[in-house]
């Protein structure tokens, strides 16, 4: 199977861009992933909070299809929850602030800081926490619509916001769509 996107270089870009203010960082990144991937990144810049595993961040799309998504992820406030457990590896490069976790039969977090990444393998989950001002770029390859239930969950059992949900089903399809439409997967 093909894929778009690379962790190394996502990483690259990634590292690229520590230390500027977040926002410079977004459009640093999404310039450079326009210059290297063209029609494959999403041209809008919509904000959608996501509230999974008992976590609240807000994301933005950057890519998405049925085996790939990039997305900008974060809080200003802080967050913890669970990661969720996938047929898909996800990569969470920081870009500002921490990321801590740890899987079961740890005993001592994980830390991860800007210009680092933390990888969530295929089948395993972890609990995390982003402190104060932390924002990743995420990248996860496998079959992501059976990730979208999990992203799903808490608008049904906690927030009952689903002004999120709908806006993440719209920018998920229409980008999946798009993709299918220019040969990949």
């Amino acid at each position: 199977m093909g894929y778009i996107f690379d962790p190394e270089e996502l990483q690259s870009i990634a590292r690229s861009v520590v230390g500027q203010p977040i926002d410079a960082q977004i459009d640093a990144i999404r310039a450079e992933l326009g210059r290297r991937h063209g029609k494959h990144v999403a041209p809008a810049r919509e904000w959608v909070f996501n509230n999974a595993g008992g976590a609240m961040g807000a994301m933005l799309v950057l890519h998405a299809s049925i085996t790939e998504y990039v997305i900008i992820f974060g809080t200003p406030l802080g967050t913890t929850g669970h990661s969720g457990r996938f047929a898909a590896e996800d990569y969470f490069m920081m870009l500002q602030g921490e990321h801590w976790c740890f899987a079961e039969g740890e005993t001592a977090p994980t830390i991860t800081r800007p210009g680092e990444c933390t990888v969530l393998p295929r089948g395993r989950a972890k609990a995390y926490r982003l402190k104060e001002n932390s924002w990743a770029l995420e990248y996860a390859r496998g079959f992501i619509p059976f990730m979208l239930p999990f992203g799903f969950a808490d608008t049904f059992s906690s927030t009952l916001d689903f002004d999120p949900l709908w806006r993440t089903v719209k920018l998920y399809g229409a980008a999946v769509t798009k993709n299918l439409l220019a040969g990949k997967i």
